[in-house]
C-alpha cells in the first residue's frame, strides 16, 4: 500500500463523524478508479431496531428509487454479503434471480461494480460497494483490486462504527475491567448478586458496585441491557 493510501486510510480511522468518512471515502474511490460509493452498516443493537446506517454518493435519483421500491429486500450484494467475507462483482450476481434490480440499476448509471462485506461481534455487519458508470474498470481488474478493497472496507467499517458506537454502547474508550466482565458473565447465566458474590468471593455490594460501572460504560439503562450489550461486542 503506498504511503498516500496509509495516510487516507489513518485520516479514515480517525474520523469522528459520517462526513469525514464520505469525503475521505470519495477521495480514495476516485484515485482507486471509480465513480461511486454505498456503504451499508448495520448494528445488532437495540435488539429489537438494529441501527442502520447508510453512506453513499450515489444519484439521488437511484437512491430515491432503491428505496421507494424497496431493493433492500432484494439487493444481491446484500443478500450475498450477509453470508460472506470474500469480495463479490456484480458481474458474478447477474444471475441471481433479480433482474429488474440490475436494470434498474444500469439504467441510473450503474454499470460495474464490486461488493466487499464485514462482520463484526453479535452480528454486525457491513457491505462496501465501489461502482463505475462504465466498463472502464474491466472483471480482471476489479478482482487484482479485491485486496485494496478489503483493507477499505476493514477501515471503513471500523471508523463508521467507531463513530456511531459511542451513542449506542457508551465510550469505547471506557473499557471495562476484567472483574465487570466477570461479574456480566456469571450474570448472563441467569446468577443474582447475592450468587455472584458468592461465586467470586466478594460482598454482594461489590458485585452491584460493578455492575453500575458496566451500565454507564455500556450506556445500558439495566443490568439486562448491560448483558446484551456486552454480549453482543463480544466481550463476554
Amino acid at each position: 500500500m503506498e504511503n498516500w493510501q496509509l495516510t487516507q486510510i489513518e485520516t479514515l480511522l480517525g474520523a469522528k463523524n459520517k462526513l469525514t468518512v464520505s469525503e475521505v471515502l470519495s477521495e480514495m474511490i476516485e484515485e482507486m478508479g471509480f465513480d461511486y460509493f454505498s456503504f451499508y452498516l448495520r448494528l445488532p443493537i437495540p435488539v429489537t431496531r438494529p441501527t442502520v446506517i447508510h453512506l453513499h454518493n450515489y444519484p439521488n435519483d437511484w437512491m430515491d428509487r432503491y428505496l421507494q421500491q424497496k431493493y433492500e429486500k432484494i439487493d444481491p450484494t446484500l443478500s450475498r454479503g450477509r453470508d460472506s467475507i470474500i469480495p463479490v462483482l456484480w458481474h458474478d450476481l447477474m444471475s441471481s434471480g433479480s433482474k429488474s434490480f440490475w436494470q434498474d440499476a444500469f439504467g441510473h448509471g450503474l454499470r460495474v461494480g464490486i461488493a466487499q462485506p464485514s462482520h463484526g461481534p453479535g452480528g454486525a455487519f457491513s457491505l462496501l460497494n465501489l461502482a463505475c458508470v462504465d466498463h472502464r474498470v474491466g472483471i480482471d481488474e476489479l478482482r487484482s483490486r479485491s485486496l485494496r478493497l478489503s483493507w477499505l472496507a476493514h477501515a471503513t467499517n471500523q471508523s463508521m462504527s467507531n463513530v456511531i458506537r459511542s451513542g449506542i454502547y457508551g465510550d469505547p474508550n471506557n473499557k471495562l475491567t476484567a472483574r465487570e466482565i466477570e461479574v456480566l458473565r456469571w450474570t448472563a447465566d441467569g446468577k443474582t448478586a447475592s450468587e455472584v458474590g458468592l461465586i467470586m468471593e466478594i460482598s454482594e455490594r461489590t458485585v452491584n458496585f460493578h455492575v453500575g460501572n458496566s451500565l454507564v460504560k455500556l450506556n445500558a439503562t439495566n443490568k439486562t441491557s448491560a448483558v446484551i450489550k456486552a454480549a453482543m461486542l463480544g466481550l463476554l
